[in-house]
């Protein structure tokens, strides 16, 4: 199944999208990262060029998370899909609410490829806020609690049979991610994996 194409054909395609044209097998994933915004530069997401921005902070967490990975293909093969809530670049410091909603047709029916998750990890608000509004559509009711991420890592909070699991943002360079939300994310990555395997 190519991502880029079943996304299209279900929600259409807009110049300004990014969406990733990668042939992956949808029974195989079990967890899926949610990771904020796609970067300026297609080249530089989790699917582009090997030495990647988002990979140069990613591998490391998996890395320190005790699992033996050195590209995102080890990570796909672990059955772990890695995407973004917002599939335009943002034009300023902050996301803008306008570009996680454009975004989020995209984002659903990402998350509805993948039959048998197990797992989906919100790295960072922007996507905490994407997935409470997509679950807001369907239930009515925000599915994670309007609550710092630290308080929430310790608490089990499941959206039908899938654990959802709130944590850090993951890209962005080593500098700009605290050496404690780093440490937090690579244990709730660790979790997350430990879940999977069960």
């Amino acid at each position: 199944m190519n991502i880029r194409k079943e996304l299209e054909k279900a929600v259409g395609s807009k110049e300004e999208i990014q969406l990733y044209d990668l042939d992956i097998d949808p029974l195989k994933i079990k967890a899926v990262m949610i990771n904020e915004v796609v970067p300026a530069d297609p080249s530089q997401d989790f699917y582009g060029k090997a030495d990647a921005d988002y990979l140069s902070t990613t591998i490391p967490l998996f890395q320190k998370a005790g699992l033996p990975v050195t590209d995102i293909q080890d990570i796909l093969q672990m059955g772990i899909y890695i995407t973004n809530a917002v599939k335009t670049p943002k034009s300023g410091y902050a996301v803008e609410k306008s570009s996680i909603e454009n975004s989020l047709p995209y984002l659903e029916q990402e998350l509805a490829l993948f039959p048998d998750l197990k797992v989906i990890m919100l790295m960072g608000d922007v996507a905490k806020k994407a997935f409470n509004m997509i679950a807001k559509k369907a239930t009515k009711k925000n599915a994670v609690p309007a609550v710092s991420t630290y308080k929430l890592r310790s608490s089990e909070i499941y959206y039908g049979n899938i654990r959802i699991m709130p944590s850090y943002i993951m890209t962005g360079g080593n500098i700009l991610i605290e050496k404690s939300k780093v440490e937090m994310a690579s244990a709730d990555i660790a979790e997350m994996a430990r879940l999977i395997r069960q």
